[in-house]
């Protein structure tokens, strides 16, 4: 499959949460072959050595559990200016309505929502020094479907998609871009735990394409996004489910 190269993303400096593995790893793959110096953070490090290693060392990695804010802040601050921030760090386990408690429900907003707006708040001065900058949140389809046994990460990613508007109309002064990527299902080791073949081919059936989504074709909106050709889209959300919600 060939994709497009957007030479205004050379050089440009890249954060990518959550970049270890499944969709993340598929925008660290895409944002190397842009020539971007690329930044991922994540928790799984034998999935981001093995990464590293893969993409011949080009991606350095940033051990940092986003829940802990202050290792957050620290890991921004030793980068300095950054151009684009992809926030697709998240975490989709199932849980019923039952079982919540507000121990549980603190817990997955700081690993589901919190960071996010925490990541923007450190990138935002840098990018004013730029003289602009990109930001690119991850919503989902599950809360537009109203899918089971979500609810608390539908919760937050819904709340991804209110605040992504609210910080584009409060950083579009600096011409810092807020946009919200919304993927369908992606075909991941991690989405495969969720779906047996009969599950997966269920969704196909409902999509108006008739195909299983990939981490490249995310990829492929988050580039456009991210480069000089999305320079007046801010503010909203980017459907990439094959015509599924």
């Amino acid at each position: 499959m060939s994709s497009a190269i957007y030479p205004s993303l050379a050089d440009k400096r890249v954060v990518i949460t959550g970049g270890g593995s499944g969709i993340g790893a598929g925008l660290v793959e895409a944002f190397v072959k842009q020539g971007a110096e690329v930044h991922f953070i994540d928790v799984l490090q034998d999935d981001a050595q093995a990464l590293v290693d893969r993409l011949d060392g080009k991606p350095i990695f940033h051990e940092c559990d986003l829940t802990d804010l202050n290792a957050l802040a620290e890991v921004f601050r030793q980068l300095g200016d950054v151009n684009v921030l992809v926030n697709n760090a998240a975490n989709d386990d199932r849980h019923a309505l039952g079982d919540i408690t507000p121990d549980y429900w603190e817990d997955r907003l700081a690993v589901n929502l919190r960071h996010v707006l925490f990541a923007t708040q450190a990138v935002a001065p840098g990018m004013k020094a730029l003289g602009g900058g990109a930001v690119i949140n991850f919503g989902s389809i599950s809360w537009h479907l109203g899918l089971e046994n979500l609810v608390l990460y539908e919760t937050s990613k819904a709340g991804i998609e209110g605040m992504t508007r609210a910080l584009a109309r409060e950083l579009g002064e600096d011409n810092i871009r807020v946009n919200c990527v919304v993927p369908g299902n992606v075909k991941t080791p991690r989405q495969s735990k969720w779906y047996s073949p009969e599950g997966e081919a269920d969704i196909v059936a409902s999509q108006a394409l008739k195909t299983r989504i990939h981490p490249h074709h995310v990829a492929g909106m988050v580039l456009f996004l991210a480069s000089d050709d999305g320079a007046v889209c801010t503010g909203h959300n980017y459907w990439v489910d094959a015509g599924w919600g």
